[in-house]
């Protein structure tokens, strides 16, 4: 008999569709981002979102993306690999507006270059929320190098920022292609570090 999933809930901390339930599934692979970090992105970022594009690039069940939707992202692109995470996530979005969302199964690696594709061609600016997989899990152990490597090949006319949810034990470099670190706040285990175009 297959094992039942638990599926925990959090809540939309703000905008448009604060307070409503998001659907997270307790399964190794996904670590719903932190209430705390969220709201601290948000507080980050304040309303410099609205009407900009954000893509959440290790989706799991979209919570951070689907926050951005709430609080006036033009349009939310979200790429997760494991299934029972992408279920959650489509079901999480036909609750909120699945007209400014669009969804990509499959290796958030192999998928990004696509999906950085179709923002550049909206000649809107971006934000990309990087949360991989920690590495410290079986087969994880390039994940940092692999994410560093994406940033790096962002272009600066069409980014507003990167954010990346990593381990707090992580140095991230000062410099990552065209884009330099900005802030770093950690929580515990978890350190986000904000990269913005070079000035």
């Amino acid at each position: 008999m297959k094992e039942k999933i638990k599926i925990f809930t959090t809540t939309i901390i703000g905008g448009d569709f604060k307070g409503k339930k998001i659907e997270i599934p307790d399964i190794f692979t996904t670590r719903s981002s932190k209430g705390i970090l969220k709201e601290s992105f948000f507080n980050t970022i304040q309303f410099d979102i609205i009407d900009k594009n954000f893509v959440e690039v290790f989706a799991g069940s979209g919570s951070v993306g689907l926050e951005a939707l709430s609080r006036g992202a033009a349009a939310c692109y979200f790429m997760e690999y494991n299934k029972t995470a992408f279920k959650c996530l489509e079901s999480n979005i036909k609750n909120t507006d699945p007209g400014r969302c669009t969804t990509f199964y499959g290796d958030s690696f192999v998928n990004f270059e696509n999906v950085y594709n179709i923002v550049k061609r909206t000649g809107r600016k971006t934000y990309f929320y990087f949360d991989p997989p920690f590495s410290t899990r079986d087969g994880m152990d390039d994940v940092y190098d692999k994410t560093i490597a994406l940033i790096e090949n962002i272009e600066p006319e069409f980014c507003e920022m990167v954010t990346v949810e990593h381990m707090s034990n992580l140095d991230m470099p000062k410099e990552l292609g065209k884009l330099e670190l900005v802030k770093r706040k950690k929580f515990g285990r978890s350190t986000m570090s904000y990269y913005s175009p070079k000035l």
